[in-house]
């Protein structure tokens, strides 16, 4: 569930250690940053390592195991939860070739028409070849052009059309949205659908319906009865509980980022749901800031109606608890997602009796504000105070120092959704599931011990 936006300019000229700013010296971002809930879902961590967890990342969540599927064993009887097994994304490449995302979606899929040097794709391919990433369904890069001439469902030129008819083309998936000009993670989830799809010879037409009833029912109208149609995805811009439409009963449906029923119920599901893996994200963040020395750690969360806030804070007691570390709900506060929250919650904190040497912020945009306001107090990072943020949004590279935090992992929860809409048309006894998808902690420079305590060698 995360939604995010950018955050706020930096603060006046700090005054003195603890002094309390000025409202004029708060960041901007307290007049209105446009973030948004997070979208949560983190991805897979690899397999030597738990749940999201320190370091390496994923520790194992509760509740949650197994692996994830393929279209082939999807057909089998399975666990009805179960945590995908993680494996080389998007988001590695990027990280190993110091390139965005979409550098790394644009040179290996092969896209005509994209002015990018020579350099920047040979370092792209390689950071591919040794992380021995592939995309979707195993295949090479595309040729250049490739993919927008496959994905047309047009007449070739010169072919004769008769009026009134409608080609089958290649085989559709329905990617119906809430919301996705509102968050930038939708756009990464979409991303992995689209390439998982291709893959397998599909392509994915996106519906936004901005939660509009009349919408969403003049679409699935549209499309349910298209020729070509493999199934429909459902999609929420955070995670929570949805109610599929009336329409979509006896249509292959996978639901992601959201859930039908309660998170807890132990009945099989009626229809498979793609969601990210809370829990066990709260407590990699927290056992992250625990292995490196810390016992005294804040946590600065989300609106606490949400499940991801719910669930994160969840993961950071059960950290807290199996390190014997007492739970201080004092050094507990509520954000709003929001770069001034995280600002205001920061220097509350520090003006404890006992302030926190370690502070957990629930979404990267928090973490700045929290990394604004230690500097106004000229509190040194992570020298004086560790810092860990949650989504790895764009602005944990940029930020001063770079930010330490958990991988929200929107691209494999897209690609896993179009592998259980696949495996379900593939085989209709196939197991319904629920997939929960774990993160990775992502190491930058804002995380270390103690003041006092020598670093680790």
């Amino acid at each position: 569930m995360s939604r995010a936006t950018p955050a706020g300019r930096r603060s006046a000229a700090p005054p003195a250690k603890h002094a309390k700013p000025s409202r004029a010296a708060r960041p901007a971002a307290r007049a209105g940053a446009a973030a948004q809930p997070p979208e949560h879902a983190p991805a897979a961590p690899p397999a030597s390592t738990p749940g999201r967890g320190p370091a390496a990342a994923g520790r194992a969540g509760p509740g949650t195991g197994g692996a994830a599927p393929s279209a082939a064993a999807a057909t089998a009887p399975l666990p009805a939860t179960t945590t995908a097994t993680r494996r080389a994304t998007m988001t590695d490449v990027a990280i190993r070739a110091g390139v965005s995302q979409s550098t790394v979606s644009l040179v290996l899929n092969g896209t005509a028409g994209v002015r990018l040097s020579a350099a920047t794709r040979e370092r792209v391919a390689a950071a591919a070849a040794e992380l021995g990433y592939r995309l979707p369904g195993g295949r090479a890069p595309l040729a250049a052009g490739a993919g927008a001439e496959a994905a047309s469902t047009s007449a070739s030129p010169g072919t004769p059309r008769r009026a009134g008819a409608r080609r089958a083309g290649p085989p559709l998936i329905v990617y119906l949205a809430d919301e996705i000009s509102t968050s930038p993670h939708p756009v990464v989830t979409i991303d992995g659908a689209k390439d998982e799809a291709w893959g397998a010879g599909a392509v994915v037409t996106v519906v936004a319906t901005r939660g509009k009833p009349e919408v969403e029912a003049a679409a699935l109208q549209a499309l349910l009865d298209h020729p070509a149609l493999v199934g429909v995805i459902v999609a929420a811009v955070f995670t929570r509980a949805t109610t599929v439409p009336a329409a979509l009963d006896g249509v292959p449906t996978v639901l992601l980022n959201c859930y039908e029923g309660t998170p807890a119920d132990a009945a099989p599901p009626r229809r498979s749901s793609v969601v990210p893996a809370e829990v066990a994200g709260g407590h990699a963040a927290t056992e992250r800031l625990i292995e490196a020395g810390h016992r005294r750690i804040a946590l600065i969360n989300g609106e606490p109606w949400m499940d991801a806030a719910q669930d994160r804070l969840k993961g950071y007691r059960r950290a807290l608890a199996s390190h014997d570390i007492a739970y201080d709900a004092r050094l507990v506060k509520t954000g709003d997602w929001h770069v001034a929250t995280g600002y205001d919650a920061t220097l509350a904190l520090m003006k404890e009796r006992q302030p926190p040497t370690a502070i957990f912020c629930a979404n990267d945009l928090m973490a700045v504000g929290c990394l604004e306001a230690l500097q106004l107090l000229r509190l040194k990072v992570p020298q004086d105070v560790s810092v860990i943020g949650y989504d790895d949004q764009e602005i944990a590279r940029h930020t001063h120092p770079p930010l330490t935090t958990l991988e929200l992992p929107n691209y494999e929860m897209g690609r896993l959704a179009v592998e259980l809409l696949l495996a379900e048309r593939a085989g209709a006894d196939a197991a319904r599931r629920r997939i929960k998808v774990e993160g990775r902690i992502v190491e930058r420079q804002t995380v270390g011990p103690p003041a006092g305590k020598p670093r680790a060698r």
